[in-house]
């Protein structure tokens, strides 16, 4: 493999720990509707398809659930409203996060954050996390007409950043991760903290890291032994 130039992050679960603000709006459109409350680590298992299809698992308490159309639009527009207050307001970044940017920032990587959730919704968080600076290029669910575990939002990030597959890697937290970055081409590294749709990352045979600050001590050693070689 060659020298790295560039790292694609994946956000909620790989650098925020959003959960309890996607478990609040989610019970609030719940609650709109008259049904039943989901916890906190119910909301964990329903994300990383998007807002559309957690949606559909809140309404259902099913992984694969499909709700009523006219009922699942009404519930997206409550979802989405609570959502846009609720963003930010419960969520954390994960430890090891802001000192692994600073590292490869200060390597001269470029970044870009690679997510199903919608722009409007991405960059809010990432800005109001302060994260935002770090990256050079945002993927969101609505930039490209596929999301993750489709290759497409990678490689078009890839392309954004000006780098080949065989020259980034991708750091995630579950299965859709894993699909789209193998099927784009690019290494992948798996934190096991995130939100995983009750499939354990680590059963996936990629390697794992404790934390992204981690990850970028992997990354930065494999470049250096990469240049030294050529």
């Amino acid at each position: 493999m060659g020298a790295v130039r560039a790292v694609l992050l994946d956000l909620d679960g790989t650098l925020v720990d959003s959960a309890a603000d996607l478990a609040a709006a989610a019970n609030r459109m719940l609650a709109a509707l008259g049904l039943p409350a989901r916890t906190v680590d119910e909301v964990k298992t329903y994300v990383g398809k998007g807002i559309p299809r957690l949606v559909h698992r809140a309404l259902t308490g099913r992984l694969d659930g499909e709700a009523d159309g006219a009922l699942h639009a009404r519930a997206l527009a409550l979802f989405e409203q609570a959502y846009a207050e609720e963003s930010g307001r419960h969520s954390a970044v994960f430890a090891g996060v802001v000192a692994g940017l600073e590292r490869l920032r200060a390597a001269g990587l470029r970044l870009a954050c690679v997510t199903n959730k919608a722009e409007r919704f991405t960059i809010d968080l990432l800005d109001a996390k302060g994260l935002l600076p770090y990256f050079d290029v945002v993927v969101s669910g609505d930039s490209t007409p596929r999301r993750k575990p489709d290759p497409m939002p990678f490689l078009f990030g890839c392309d954004k950043l000006g780098v080949t597959p065989a020259e980034a890697y991708a750091i995630g937290d579950s299965a859709n991760d894993v699909a789209a970055a193998r099927a784009a081409g690019i290494r992948v590294l798996c934190v096991p903290y995130g939100y995983n749709e009750g499939e354990p990352v680590a059963d996936l045979g990629e390697t794992m890291v404790d934390t992204v600050a981690h990850a970028a001590e992997l990354m930065l050693a494999e470049s250096r032994e990469a240049s030294a070689t050529r």
